[in-house]
């Protein structure tokens, strides 16, 4: 308590100092030049504004395990922000890719396509991909699922075929990932929180 008393007779000084040193700007100078017009004290031959701060407060730091909980919703959320758009246009690209397979009967004409859209996405996305920590990358999955209804697993074994879904799943376990990652709402409450927060940003960018 004493510890808080201090702190507020301190900050009480440094807002006293302020407003002296402003007496001259604010309290003497006329509202039709640009001043503004505040209750006034008269000490002497001095006159002094007289304004009424707002009331706050001054609390101790949070305790260790909330800190921690901050730490680690704030690590999610720059995860999130950072990896949402990506996983919106997986999805996009994905209906595309679906799309435009279903108009090539032969097996050779989906190969080429196929490595002509990696080859493309490589170069638009690759070094981006490339920046993301693996934290990020177990977040990119998770979305992923989100947005497409289907895993990173899935996704492959169906363009690339299973033996290729079974080699990056391995790489990826290495480095502690899962392509199998699904998004489940209860397990991912606080991600899908940050997704809501970022969609109803970019509404109220939209429409002001």
């Amino acid at each position: 308590m004493c510890r808080l008393t201090t702190v507020v007779f301190c900050a009480s000084l440094v807002l006293c100092s302020i407003i002296l040193c402003r007496q001259d700007a604010v309290a003497q100078s006329a509202a039709g030049d640009g001043g503004r017009t505040v209750r006034a004290v008269i000490i002497g031959t001095d006159t002094l504004p007289s304004i009424t701060l707002q009331i706050f407060e001054v609390t101790e730091r949070l305790p260790r395990r909330l800190r921690k909980e901050r730490q680690r919703y704030n690590r999610l959320r720059n995860a999130v922000y950072v990896t949402y758009p990506y996983a919106k246009s997986a999805a996009r690209i994905l209906k595309d890719v679906n799309g435009q397979l279903t108009t090539l009967q032969h097996k050779k004409e989906r190969k080429a396509y196929l490595n002509t859209k990696e080859k493309q996405l490589k170069a638009e996305f690759g070094n981006k991909l490339e920046n993301l920590s693996m934290y990020q990358g177990k977040v990119l999955m998770k979305l992923i699922d989100r947005e497409t209804g289907e895993n990173c697993y899935e996704i492959i074994k169906e363009l690339k075929g299973g033996f290729n879904a079974r080699v990056y799943q391995t790489v990826a376990f290495f480095f502690g990932g899962n392509l199998k990652s699904e998004y489940d709402l209860q397990e991912d409450q606080d991600i899908e929180a940050i997704v809501q927060e970022i969609e109803m940003y970019r509404y109220y960018r939209a429409f002001n």
